[in-house]
């Protein structure tokens, strides 16, 4: 699983944020290709000056890892 974040202040490393769908919720994706495409859709200037090294990183597609093994042992 993937989720978009984007950052609103390059200056500040805090200020990273989900991406919210409509529901409110992170959007989530079960490919990165997937996550990928819909972050440029949803902010293709900042990707785009990504691409080219114009200005600070200001968006990012995160793994989700998740927790199959249940260790330790929840009571």
């Amino acid at each position: 699983m993937y989720k978009l974040q984007v950052q609103d202040d390059p200056d500040n490393p805090a200020s990273w944020h989900d991406v919210l769908g409509a529901g409110g919720s992170p959007l989530t994706f079960k490919e990165e290709g997937e996550a990928r495409r819909k972050l440029e859709e949803l902010y293709p200037v900042q990707v785009k000056a990504e691409r080219f090294d114009a200005g600070p990183k200001v968006t990012r597609v995160i793994s989700i890892l998740t927790d199959d093994d249940d260790w330790p042992k929840k009571k």
